[in-house]
């Protein structure tokens, strides 16, 4: 497997959005919007890849000069639980490290939480929900 960081507009980015869509947003009845993708062109954009297939991704975002947020968080169904998730949060931990950041926080899905959890990851506030689901604020210092 081959984790790298993707370029916005590229082939493996088009990949991107139809895992992201697949997994994350039309279970839920929901699409992407032209203007949310187009703000996705500053964000690093992480992928994992099996030769040129996608098999999950990820996003960092800056929101602060020493945190940075993760998000869109989606492994393949049938891949799910086989360590490609824990292998995106080590590499996207390791490049927020690498570009100085010394936080990472996330909007977990409440369905998530144990998984983030086993990576060192806290609750960080209460239970709130986005995108039609309960989801809690999570945090891991870095440094």
């Amino acid at each position: 497997m081959a984790l790298k960081i993707i370029d916005h507009g590229s082939v493996e980015y088009n990949q991107m959005i139809r895992l992201r869509d697949d997994i994350l947003r039309r279970p839920l009845g929901l699409s992407f919007s032209q203007e949310e993708l187009n703000k996705e062109k500053e964000e690093i954009l992480i992928g994992a890849f099996e030769d040129e297939k996608m098999l999950g991704c990820c996003m960092l975002v800056k929101e602060e000069p020493t945190v940075v947020r993760l998000r869109q968080m989606a492994v393949s169904n049938n891949l799910q639980g086989k360590g490609i998730g824990k292998a995106l949060m080590l590499f996207a931990e390791n490049i927020a490290r690498d570009r100085g950041f010394h936080t990472l926080k996330m909007h977990a899905r409440k369905t998530a939480v144990g998984f983030y959890e086993r990576l060192g990851y806290e609750i960080a506030g209460p239970e709130f929900e986005e995108v039609t689901i309960p989801h809690f604020v999570m945090e891991k210092r870095l440094r």
